[in-house]
């Protein structure tokens, strides 16, 4: 089915933007809308073309159309998950003003220290660093074999001219990492900082998203979820009236096809209880239910669904902290799920015989859908197969929590500690650190060089210091 799309940047979107969405679809004969995997808004029952004059600033994508991608955000985490202390809902919102223009890759703008949102699955992923204003960059264009780091970190008010740039190189040739940097360099006065670590993402279950939940002292937030991802258009209308009576600024669609509302005041709390129970809204599904990646308007992924959520309940398997996704065959395929259930495609010899679909199962590594590598559990199995073997990698996932191997840069490092001993100067002028595993990009000074093979004339990236000026920090420590 061909679906029309709406462009909801970073997935934030005002009470009054959403209820201008809600009265296009209502004035077509529409009854329901729905919400995509990158944060956007689907119209399953499709949508004529619109007069420019009505769409207004809405960034509609018709069936007919291949541009437009959306960017993806953790501002829907932020104050209601762990998040990195910097990185405000604010600071997010002054990030994503700074797309004017529709990009043309996927974007990626996350905290790492968050779940909900995936990290890796845009071209362009931006990814926040412990240093206040300052972003990794991780990179995998269309029909690049790897993810490849950006060789600094990239400041707050830098990230979309950066983008920017990167997508003009990108389009006029086929070009690397160190290419890319180098042209981007060349054409930009940014103000980038050296990488001094690794970007370490910790693992932690999944969290529940849905229901009333407290934040802070007197507020509370609230996670919306429709087990057939079909939400009521009359249902949202009212719903952003109430928003703009407890004066309620956003709205915050999340990857998991449902969204949430922050800043509910704590004397409008009955008012909302009212509200949904009036409409019949059922909130505080069980985690097996909610935690699942489909593809919109689908009916037997929906039905496959259905089908292993109900067998599970009835066996009272925990799920806990485990995600799965539904999906055709496709190898190349970026996923963000602990577990993935793909149905195999039919040779086209076969197509004409009715036989039963079979599928395989993949799980990420570690059971972490930021590990970026799937292992294939099982293969050509048929549908009544799966909640045994869903069950087995339950049991399996639940056995090895807490034993984990932690991830950094695609290289596992054990939890056990080692002792290490590190190549480490810092600049007594403003305190830049010099670490010889990932050496000076920017000076052309290659990962794995020592401080005592630079050259005399070395100097301090951002100060220009001399080389006398910078301190060994070189000693024997221990690493986790």
């Amino acid at each position: 089915m061909e679906l029309t799309r709406l462009i909801v940047k970073g997935g934030v979107l005002s009470p009054g933007e959403l209820r201008e969405i809600v009265n296009m679809a209502m004035d077509q004969g529409l009854e329901t809308i729905s919400f995509g995997s990158r944060q956007d808004i689907i119209f399953p029952q499709g949508l004529q073309h619109i007069d420019k004059e009505k769409m207004g600033n809405h960034h509609f994508v018709f069936p007919n159309e291949t541009s437009g991608n959306n960017i993806v955000s953790s501002y829907v985490s932020t104050d209601i998950f762990r998040h990195t202390p910097w990185l405000t809902g604010n600071k997010f919102l002054y990030v994503l003003e700074q797309f004017k223009k529709q990009p043309d890759l996927k974007v990626n703008i996350t905290d790492p220290k968050q779940q909900l949102v995936p990290l890796f699955t845009g071209h362009i992923n931006f990814i926040a660093s412990e240093h206040e204003d300052y972003w990794y960059l991780y990179i995998r264009l269309p029909k690049w074999e790897r993810m490849e780091v950006y060789p600094v970190l990239i400041y707050s008010w830098d990230i979309a001219k950066i983008y920017y740039e990167i997508e003009e190189v990108v389009s006029k040739e086929s070009c690397g990492i160190d290419m890319i940097f180098s042209l981007v360099s060349e054409a930009l006065d940014t103000n980038n900082r050296t990488i001094d670590k690794p970007l370490n993402v910790p693992f932690y279950p999944f969290p529940y998203y849905e229901g009333m939940n407290r934040l802070g002292i007197d507020q509370y937030w609230l996670g919306l979820y429709w087990r057939n991802n079909l939400y009521d258009l009359k249902f949202l209308k009212e719903m952003c009236d109430l928003c703009f009576d407890c004066k309620i600024g956003k709205i915050c669609i999340t990857p998991w096809k449902s969204f949430i509302v922050k800043g509910i005041p704590k004397d409008k709390k009955l008012d909302w209880e009212k509200f949904l129970g009036k409409n019949g809204i059922n909130v505080r599904h069980s985690l097996l239910e909610l935690n699942w990646h489909l593809p919109v308007a689908t009916e037997w992924a929906l039905n496959l669904k259905t089908f292993l959520v109900r067998t599970l309940d009835q066996f009272d398997i925990s799920t806990y902290g485990l995600t799965f996704g539904i999906s055709d065959y496709n190898r190349e395929g970026h996923y963000f799920t602990s577990i993935v259930v793909e149905k195999n495609k039919l040779p086209k010899d076969l197509e004409s015989i009715k036989i039963r679909d079979t599928f395989n199962v993949l799980h990420a590594k570690n059971f972490d859908p930021n590990s970026r590598e799937y292992i294939i559990h099982a293969q050509d199995v048929d549908k009544l197969e799966l909640p045994n073997i869903l069950i087995e990698l339950s049991r399996k996932y639940f056995n090895q929590l807490g034993n984990i191997v932690a991830e950094n840069n695609n290289e596992t490092t054990p939890i056990k500690k080692e002792n290490t001993v590190q190549d480490v100067y810092q600049c007594s002028e403003c305190l830049t650190v010099y670490n010889s595993e990932y050496g000076d990009l920017i000076q052309g000074i290659a990962k794995g060089t020592l401080f005592k093979d630079l050259p005399e004339t070395y100097c301090c990236s951002l100060c220009e210091a001399p080389k006398n000026n910078f301190i060994a920090l070189t000693s024997e420590t221990q690493e986790i």
